[in-house]
């Protein structure tokens, strides 16, 4: 090979090693952008510390409070701290306002119906809520088979390890609806005016999760206790 057929080579070298830096960096720019995705950290619902509480008026001038008992939720947070997503499942026959008479009446046809609606759902849309800031959070409702979007008050509280070094989080939310937009729809009218049950539901979370350890974690933990 002579002197110029060299050159030739070692030139087309040259620009390949420039066109692999080249698209290297183009490549890790892009993957930069990209959402982290793989950096979300899921929290499950703590059923000895959360509470699904709500209240209703009852004979125009007083009120009943009650809450569900089961229940299933999961939250996650990202990378930097912030709450993003929240989702749950409520067991309706779990409705519990202390009178057992009354939750009969709740959990059958004029209401609940649970034989046939099993469930109360949410799912929310993407959330990016800071620590200790307050924000509102929409998503789908879904009551008695009725799927409506809703719009909670909400505090996201942080995260925090407990004495036992278990990661935990949690957040306050409250919302109100109107029972017949789900077909609640059931009423007494009284003789003195108004009726039985007022229209407004006033429902409050109060969510604590534990911190979902990936497989090889888990097993990390176990062996060193």
């Amino acid at each position: 090979m002579d002197a110029g057929a060299k050159l030739v080579v070692l030139a087309e070298l040259i620009v390949e090693r420039i066109f692999m830096k080249f698209l290297i960096a183009v490549v890790a720019l892009v993957l930069s952008s990209l959402p982290s995705f793989g950096a979300e950290i899921e929290f499950k619902t703590d059923s000895a510390h959360t509470n699904i509480n709500f209240e209703v008026d009852h004979l125009v001038v007083s009120t009943v409070t009650g809450k569900f008992s089961q229940f299933e939720g999961k939250f996650f947070i990202d990378d930097k701290g912030n709450l993003i997503r929240v989702e749950g499942v409520i067991q309706a026959k779990s409705i519990d306002t202390g009178n057992q008479k009354r939750d009969e009446h709740l959990r059958s046809k004029d209401f609940f119906d649970v034989e046939k609606f099993k469930t109360l759902n949410f799912v929310s849309d993407p959330l990016k809520i800071a620590p200790n800031k307050k924000s509102s959070m929409t998503g789908v409702l879904t009551i008695h088979g009725v799927s409506k979007p809703v719009k909670w008050d909400i505090k996201y509280r942080g995260q925090v390890t407990d004495p036992w070094g278990n990661e935990k989080a949690a957040f306050k939310a409250g919302l109100t609806i109107n029972r017949k937009d789900y077909g609640l729809n059931w009423n007494e009218a009284l003789e003195a005016g108004g009726v039985l049950v007022g229209d407004e539901i006033q429902i409050e979370l109060n969510v604590e999760g534990d911190k979902v350890e990936l497989p090889a974690k888990t097993e990390e933990k176990k062996a060193q206790k």
